[in-house]
C-alpha cells in the first residue's frame, strides 16, 4: 500500500459530507490521502467522492490503550478456577507453555480485526514476557501487528505478568523483547514478594526504559488489598528519572480500598507527574471483590476523584474471553458503556468523559499530538455513526456504519430491523 501525504497530486480528494460532530456542529470533512484536508461546512465541494453522513456522528476511532493479545480468546484452553487474579493467573500456565506463535497470531489478528469493526484502529497491547512462554507471545502479536498493518496500528509492551524478581530471567527477556519489536517497558510491582522487591520491580522497569529511551506502562495495584501501595513507588521513579508525561498505570484498583489521606497524596502526586491511569472496569468488576459478602467492591479505581483532580483517565478493554474475563470484542462503545456504570458517570459531560476516556485521553497517553482528532491536519483515523450524538450512540450501542484508517475505509456495518407485526 502506497501512503500518500497531502498535496500529492495522485492522491484522491473524498469528503464525508453533512457529518455532526461532539459539540454538535454539522460539518463536511474533506480527507486527501491519509489526512485530513478540511472541516467546516461546504469543506467537501471539491471532494471527487462524497458519502452522506445524513447528519450522524462522526468520532476519531478509538485507542484503546491496554489489551492483552496474547491471551485473547483462549478461555475454552483452560480449566476452570475460583475467578481470582491469582487464579487465573496459575489456570493460563499451562495453556502460555504450550503457545506456539502461529496461534498466537491468529488470536491476536482475530481480535484486532473485531476492535476495526468497531471502531478501534489503535491498540496498546501488554504481551507476557517471562520464563513459562519465553518470547513466543511476542513473536506471536507482532506477526498479527504486521498482518493488520492495513487497518490499525499496535504498539507492544514487553509485560513481566510472573514478576521480575519473583520469575528470575524475565528482566533479561524483557531487553531482549524491547530489542525486538517491543517499544513500551511495562511491569507489574506488586506481584512480588514484599515493599522491598516491589520496589526493586519499578525500579528495573524504568532502569530498561532509560536504556531505550521507551515509554512505561505498567498494571498497578490490580488488588482489593488497600495496604499495597506500589502506585506511590511508581510515582516517585518518575519523578526521580524525569520521566513526567511518558508513563501509564493500568488498573490501581486497591486505590479504592486505601484511606482518603493516601488516596488524595498519590492523586496528586500523579498529577503532579503527569501518569495517566488506565481503568479496566469491565475485567476487574468480574476479578475483584471475589471474597466480599454483602456490599462487594466494584474492582474500580477512584475515577471521579482522579478525573475532579485533573488526572487523565482512560478506560481499557484489558482482556477479551481469556482465563481473566470471558467476554469482550474488542468493543471500545462497550467499555465506556460498562465502565459509565462501574463510575457513575451518567450526566450528559460525564458521559462525554467516558468518550474521552476511549479517544482523546490514551491518544494523549500514546503522545499523538495534532494528529489526531476531527481537525485540519489530523490524520483521517474516523468513524461514523448513525445516531447524531454521543450520549444516544452510547445507549443504543450500534456499531459504526464505517471506519476509515489512514483516510481508507477499512469497515463497514449495516443494520437492519425489521419489527414484525402478528
Amino acid at each position: 500500500m502506497t501512503l500518500r501525504r497531502v498535496g500529492d497530486p495522485r492522491a484522491v480528494r473524498a469528503a464525508i459530507v453533512d457529518a455532526t460532530l461532539t459539540d454538535g456542529a454539522r460539518v463536511d470533512v474533506l480527507l486527501e490521502g491519509e489526512q485530513i484536508l478540511g472541516v467546516g461546512p461546504g469543506a467537501g465541494a471539491q471532494a471527487e467522492s462524497r458519502l452522506d453522513a445524513a447528519g450522524g456522528l462522526l468520532l476519531p476511532t478509538y485507542v484503546d490503550t491496554h489489551v492483552h493479545l496474547d491471551k485473547a480468546l483462549i478461555r475454552d484452553q483452560l480449566v476452570e478456577h475460583d475467578g481470582t487474579l491469582q487464579g487465573a493467573i496459575g489456570a493460563i500456565h499451562a495453556a502460555k507453555r504450550a503457545y506456539d506463535v502461529e496461534d498466537v497470531r491468529r488470536r491476536a489478528r482475530a481480535v484486532i480485526e473485531s476492535s476495526v469493526l468497531t471502531g478501534t484502529t489503535r491498540l496498546r497491547s501488554h504481551v507476557d514476557v517471562d520464563t513459562v512462554g519465553g518470547l513466543v507471545p511476542l513473536e506471536g502479536v507482532l506477526a498479527a501487528a504486521r498482518d493488520c498493518a492495513g487497518i490499525a496500528e499496535v504498539q507492544v509492551i514487553a509485560f513481566p505478568q510472573e514478576g521480575i524478581l519473583r520469575d528470575r530471567g524475565a528482566g533479561d527477556l524483557m531487553v531482549a523483547a524491547m530489542e525486538n519489536g517491543a517499544t513500551v517497558v511495562g511491569g507489574m510491582p506488586h506481584w512480588e514478594t514484599g515493599e522491598d522487591d516491589q520496589r526493586e520491580h519499578v525500579r528495573l522497569c524504568f532502569e530498561i526504559a532509560a536504556r531505550f529511551d521507551a515509554d512505561v506502562d505498567m498494571h498497578v495495584d490490580e488488588t482489593d488489598d488497600g495496604s499495597v501501595r506500589t502506585l506511590a513507588m511508581v510515582v516517585e521513579e518518575t519523578e526521580r528519572r524525569g520521566w513526567q508525561g511518558r508513563v501509564t498505570v493500568g488498573h490501581v484498583c486497591s486505590l479504592s480500598a486505601a484511606d482518603d489521606a493516601y488516596a488524595g497524596t498519590v492523586i496528586a502526586g500523579c498529577l503532579r507527574a503527569g501518569i495517566t491511569v488506565v481503568s479496566n472496569p469491565v475485567t476487574n468488576l468480574v476479578i475483584q471483590g471475589r471474597a466480599d459478602r454483602g456490599l462487594v467492591r466494584r474492582g474500580t479505581t477512584r475515577v471521579r476523584e482522579l478525573i475532579a483532580a485533573g488526572v487523565p483517565v482512560a478506560f481499557g478493554q484489558d482482556c477479551v474471553k481469556d482465563g481473566f474475563y470471558p467476554f469482550g470484542r474488542g468493543d471500545m462503545l462497550e467499555v465506556a458503556l460498562v465502565s459509565a456504570h462501574a463510575a457513575h458517570l451518567a450526566t450528559v459531560d460525564e458521559q462525554h468523559l467516558a468518550l474521552a476516556a476511549v479517544t482523546t485521553v490514551p491518544a494523549a497517553a500514546w503522545r499523538l499530538g495534532p494528529a489526531y482528532g476531527v481537525a485540519l491536519g489530523a490524520r483521517a483515523d474516523l468513524q461514523l455513526y448513525a445516531a447524531t450524538n454521543w450520549p444516544e450512540v452510547m445507549r443504543l450501542q450500534d456499531p459504526p456504519r464505517q471506519v476509515w484508517f489512514r483516510g481508507r475505509p477499512v469497515a463497514r456495518t449495516t443494520v437492519t430491523r425489521e419489527l414484525l407485526q402478528g
